[in-house]
């Protein structure tokens, strides 16, 4: 029998289910490529120093603004279109019942960085962050697809999902939801408070890139990643070999609780740890972007690990038994 892919589109998916699922890679294909596109028009601005010859400089100068517009243009429809979803899911309440949820931190980081870069290209003065918005909605839409296509693996796959694995699914996200909300809500405070202190104290044209890039990693796009793609390793598992006796389901079960707190819990620590540079201004909006790409394909790499272990360890069992017998 072929092993279930955590990720792949179940044979019996409904047509309802496959439509969101198609709208969310066409989201997807399109953030990518206008990334691409943006961080192209972006590097001219990345070179640019006052020691260029004055000729080079002013011809980089009209370059620079060209392609700000363009950029600007190509902003527009990732922002419109690509995440739509951040948009229409600000008002749906938590687990929690708060009308806080992990939408808040990436609308707010991503009109904290576009509104400043359309005065700044409108005026002709200041930085532009459209590379870094393009690169956040871009990773943001890869980390939910994940998201999205493991849990849609664990519901919809052929066969009935294990009630075991159902109770400790509940259980965990209870608890995931828990963890982030307390996460995002210190994180939008401390965003805000660290901005306003470099703004008043420091450097005040460095006040906006550490409010977005704190904005950007306050998305615990991990973090929500954690428990599904475990689940859906683990009901991958249960589906690959239905006649598991109970102490093996017990054992399954035991490595998914252990997978999904490592996912968990090793994407805060990565969180808490990367915050403080963000605050420092070491980490940059477009670098910010980046750890948070690494966490969410961290814990999507941990749960296919797990799969591919339990995977093998059927196999061999399957092995033994058959040469016993």
């Amino acid at each position: 029998m072929k092993p279930v892919s955590i990720f792949a589109i179940p044979s019996d998916l409904p047509h309802e289910e496959r439509h969101k699922r198609r709208q969310m890679l066409a989201r997807l294909g399109l953030a990518w490529l206008v990334m691409m596109q943006v961080m192209m028009f972006a590097f001219p601005g990345y070179v640019r120093n006052d020691y260029l010859h004055s000729d080079s400089l002013a011809t980089l100068d009209a370059a620079i603004v060209v392609l700000n517009w363009i950029s600007f243009a190509m902003t527009i429809p990732v922002l419109l279109y690509c995440a739509s979803p951040v948009w229409s899911g600000l008002f749906q309440k938590s687990s929690y019942g708060s009308w806080i949820n992990m939408n808040w931190p990436v609308a707010l980081g991503i009109l904290v960085a576009f509104v400043p870069s359309a005065i700044a290209t409108w005026t002709n003065q200041g930085e532009v962050y459209f590379e870094s918005i393009a690169m956040f909605i871009a990773f943001l839409l890869t980390a939910r697809y994940l998201e999205f296509a493991a849990n849609q693996s664990a519901q919809f796959a052929k066969g009935h999902s294990e009630p075991l694995l159902e109770n400790v699914r509940i259980e965990l996200t209870k608890r995931a939801d828990r963890i982030a909300f307390l996460f995002i809500t210190i994180q939008i405070i401390l965003a805000v408070v660290t901005a306003l202190v470099w703004y008043v104290y420091i450097d005040q044209q460095h006040a906006i890139p550490v409010l977005v890039s704190l904005f950007v990693m306050s998305c615990p796009c991990a973090m929500a990643m954690a428990v599904p793609t475990a689940s859906s390793a683990a009901q991958a598992v249960f589906l690959y070999q239905p006649s598991f006796t109970t102490e093996q389901k017990e054992q399954i079960i035991q490595k998914t609780v252990q997978c999904a707190n490592q996912n968990l819990y090793g994407s805060l620590v990565w969180h808490l740890l990367m915050t403080p540079l963000a605050m420092l201004g070491i980490v940059a909006p477009w670098l910010a972007a980046i750890t948070m790409l690494v966490s969410s394909l961290a814990v999507a790499w941990n749960a296919y690990r797990m799969y591919k272990k339990l995977i093998k360890s059927t196999v061999e069992g399957a092995l033994r038994t058959s040469m016993v017998s």
